[in-house]
């Protein structure tokens, strides 16, 4: 409004001058006597005249002292809206003005929202990755990212629900409360841009304006990554440190490696069964973070590494390659022929297809592990017959969905860690030839009022409810639901991990589930709705809506013999004959 201030003084004073000299300026003489406007008659003509819809002349035909005088009017007219409308059009398109007015759009959006949401910072790969996955769950989003472009690209996502974005610095804690940090319906916020100097302000943001909201961060450095940890951030990623891990679990206990791998998938995805990592002699190709971390792993587990980098040794060993992994000379000198498998480490996805398809060809039974940089390169990495592709958006994106939307398969997962190979196995080959290898829905439910009233309700009166009783379809009770209990949590800090069917459920138990997305539905139906809940029970169908009820009561009061309500048993297929 500054701005305007002139062009809108400017054209008050052009009106205010013609007004005023088209009622002083004498008209056609009638009856020997000079007319004259009144100030309406003027302001009425000027009005016209100035924004070019043109009357003509009324209310009479004026003299030529008054079409001077207009004449003289309308070019002062057109040089003062000529200005003024150019101010406007230079204020509208100024990138200032579009921002705030951005701004004031996405707080209105933030305040708006009545469910629960999670912030993410960054929309990126791995955040493109998180915000699909958390739209196909039911779960809202903001964002925030400072690439404009990015933002665009979200505009342009056709997401069930829509999800405000907001252009901006997300290391700026009074961006973080714009977007939604102390909003009382904020479940959690990921820190995931490319910066660890952003990621680390992020965590700092949080820790001190947020404690009670959980905050999931990037550090690719572990100097980052301590600073945080100093903080109270209990939630630190590092997706080349992660898939060491992986890596060491594959090579120690490969089904427990794909168990991780199956339940912390992204959901509508399928989860591929590749051959197990073997040992024998490694080859490593780039040295770098993501490099070095294998190395410390292989290491670790007693395998011999042969590494090929354009940098030489920083001191001297025999196991060191100086040289360009794409060729297929240092591929040989690194004995790629005798090699059991090789890692394409560096960070060049050309590089690393190139180093590939050569060893491939040099030894095709070669265990090929890949790293892949950019996400957009996926049709590459899927077109060459790798055996693990290392996508480190893809394991922020299942690390963090994994912690926020099921908080208790963190505590599971660890205890899988902690197994021997064959309790895994046989867990793995149990659930995947029931539910199949794609990934499952993985959720949890607290016995308790609020999330499952009717279960809590039957509980606090003295009822015994087992697990195989509980776990039956509500549109068939003598079908089981295809899901499992993989975890139930009591306050008591009992855990009890892959409880058997007889474990009996008590009220504030956290169950840990995984199955299918039907059968997550049916049981949220189950331990919600009495109705639902006592067919699966007793078999009983009870009486629904107020109506029914009423009668049913009524019926109980007339009968002599006092039943509750007669049951009404729904009418089963009879069993196949053997």
């Amino acid at each position: 409004m500054r701005r305007l201030r002139a062009p809108l003084i400017l054209i008050i004073a052009i009106m205010a001058i013609s007004v005023l000299g088209l009622t002083l300026v004498p008209g056609v003489p009638t009856d020997g006597r000079p007319s004259h406007l009144s100030f309406f008659h003027a302001l009425y003509f000027m009005s016209y005249t100035a924004t070019t819809i043109g009357f003509g002349e009324i209310p009479y035909t004026f003299s030529d002292q008054q079409r001077l005088w207009i004449t003289f009017c309308i070019y002062l007219s057109v040089i003062g809206w000529a200005y003024t409308l150019g101010t406007v059009f230079s204020l509208l398109a100024d990138r200032n003005l579009q921002q705030a007015i951005r701004t004031q759009s996405f707080l209105r959006a933030v305040n708006d929202l009545r469910e629960p949401f999670y912030l993410v910072c960054g929309y990126g790969e791995t955040g493109r990755l998180i915000c699909d996955a958390l739209d196909s769950l039911g779960y809202r989003a903001v964002v925030v990212e400072i690439d404009e472009n990015k933002i665009g690209e979200l505009d342009l996502e056709s997401y069930r629900a829509d999800v405000p974005a907001l252009c901006a610095d997300a290391s700026n804690p009074e961006i973080l409360k714009y977007a939604g940090l102390t909003h009382p319906n904020c479940t959690g916020i990921m820190a995931l841009t490319n910066s660890d100097a952003t990621n680390l302000a992020i965590a700092i943001a949080a820790r001190l304006l947020a404690r009670k909201v959980p905050a999931l961060c990037r550090a690719e450095s572990p100097d980052t990554a301590a600073n945080m940890a100093s903080f109270g951030t209990r939630h630190i990623i590092n997706p080349f440190e992660k898939f060491s891990g992986y890596l060491a679990l594959a090579l120690h206990a490969p089904a427990a490696w794909q168990l991780l791998t199956w339940l912390t998938g992204l959901p509508g995805t399928t989860v591929e069964r590749h051959r197990n990592p073997p040992h024998g002699e490694w080859i490593v190709c780039g040295r770098g973070r993501f490099g070095q971390m294998l190395i410390e792993v292989m290491e670790r587990e007693c395998i011999p590494v042969t590494i090929i980098d354009r940098q030489g040794p920083p001191v001297t060993t025999p196991r060191w390659i100086q040289g360009d992994g794409t060729g297929a000379a240092a591929l040989q000198a690194a004995g790629v022929m005798q090699a059991a498998g090789i890692v394409a480490a560096t960070s060049n996805d050309v590089d690393n297809l190139s180093i590939a398809v050569t060893a491939r060809e040099l030894n095709p039974s070669l265990f090929v592990i890949l790293r892949q940089n950019q996400y957009a390169n996926r049709g590459l990495f899927e077109a060459f017959n790798h055996d693990i592709n290392v996508v480190p958006s893809q394991i922020i994106a299942h690390e963090c969905l994994a912690i926020l939307t099921t908080p208790l398969l963190v505590p599971f997962l660890n205890e899988v860690r902690q197994r021997d190979e064959s309790w895994c196995r046989d867990l793995i080959e149990r659930l995947t030839a029931r539910l199949g290898w794609e990934v499952p829905a993985v959720w949890s439910e607290r016995i308790n009022l609020s999330r499952a009233p009717a279960l809590y309700r039957l509980l606090m009166k003295g009822r015994t409810i087992t697990l195989e009783a509980l776990l039956r379809s509500p549109s068939g009770r003598d079908d089981a639901l295809a899901c499992e209990v993989l975890l139930v949590d009591r306050d008591d800090d009992d855990h009890i991990v892959t409880p058997d069917e007889d474990v009996e459920i008590r009220p504030g138990d956290e169950l840990l589930l995984v199955g299918s997305t039907g059968a997550r539905e049916e049981f949220r139906l189950l331990v919600s709705n009495e109705n639902a809940l006592a067919y699966v029970l007793t078999g009983e169908d009870l009486p629904g809506g107020w109506i029914w009820e009423r009668l049913a009561a009524r019926r109980s009061a007339s009968s002599p013999t006092g039943p509750a309500v007669t049951p009404r048993r729904r009418a089963r297929p009879p069993p196949p004959q053997s």
